[in-house]
């Protein structure tokens, strides 16, 4: 016989001769993010971000101001353009953008803990280590942000039918005093919020992620979800803080962005700093789904 059944298969091949080869479980491994954190952890950040603010606050206020500027010529283009029945919409959508737009922000309390001083060109300038990465979260971001301007208009054809949207003087009263206007903010707040609550989920991590890890943004967005929802306590009073805040900058006509914006974001990053506990520098690939060929 050329062969003999009967001896053990070799080493290399554990499935020779019918042998099922044993299950081993995966060796243990830190977890890379807190969990269940309390959730009056969210006013240690807010703290923290107002000490960030206050270090070198120069370059964090012109930041906030920029971003105050660029609420007014928005609003501005939507009028001129009487594109005004899309300014809730389009509120409600800056929640969507925020975390993209706060990028500088981060970066400068990333130097801070560095000790190492920013201008207010570097935080405009930023270079995240994702490189183009950051590119495609923005677009991500976009896209979704355009997809809420759509359902709202179609929210609106569901309500009011295919008709022409009236004037601001005519569509607040029809909005606040009308069952149907009632009925209709009930609708869109509803399903403005799981827009926000999801782009929050994948984004209020993904963008610090972006600028300190080499990752692609599919793999950010992911772990961000994961990070929210290991800590959805925390991160839901998070997400009432950020709102309260954000209707008080929009009852002082956005001038209350110049000091909000730049408070929550570099809370963000203290948030981010928190609960992203393991911080070593990782192989370009470990954390992607779109590996380089």
């Amino acid at each position: 016989m050329l062969t003999d059944k009967t001896a053990p298969p070799p080493p290399d091949n554990p499935h020779a001769g019918g042998v099922i080869p044993k299950v081993v479980p995966p060796l243990p491994r830190e977890p890379r993010h807190a969990r269940d954190l309390p959730w009056h952890t969210a006013f240690a950040w807010l703290r923290a971000g107002w000490r960030d603010l206050w270090s070198n606050p120069l370059p964090s206020l012109l930041y906030g101001f920029g971003v105050f500027l660029l609420s007014v010529l928005v609003i501005w283009w939507l009028f001129r353009l009487e594109f005004d029945y899309a300014l809730f919409p389009a509120l409600a959508g800056f929640m969507v953008l925020g975390p993209l737009i706060a990028s500088g922000l981060y970066e400068k309390s990333r130097r801070l803990e560095a000790a190492e001083r920013t201008s207010f060109t570097q935080m405009v300038f930023v270079r995240p280590r994702s490189g183009r990465a950051g590119f495609m979260m923005g677009v991500l971001l976009l896209g979704l942000f355009l997809l809420w301007m759509r359902s709202a208009v179609l929210i609106y054809a569901l309500f009011f039918g295919m008709v022409a949207f009236p004037g601001t003087d005519e569509l607040i009263p029809m909005l606040f005093l009308t069952p149907t206007g009632w009925a209709l903010l009930l609708t869109g707040s509803i399903v403005g919020a799981l827009f926000a609550a999801f782009a929050f989920a994948i984004s209020v991590f993904a963008v610090p992620m972006l600028l300190t890890e080499r990752t692609d943004a599919l793999s950010a967005m992911g772990i961000s979800m994961a990070m929210v929802w290991a800590n959805l306590p925390v991160m839901i009073a998070w997400g009432a803080i950020v709102l309260v805040l954000f209707l008080v900058s929009i009852a002082t006509a956005f001038i209350g962005l110049i000091l909000v914006f730049p408070v929550l974001g570099h809370a963000t990053w203290r948030s981010y700093r928190t609960i992203r506990t393991d911080d070593r520098q990782e192989d370009a690939t470990e954390h992607m789904f779109i590996r380089p060929a």
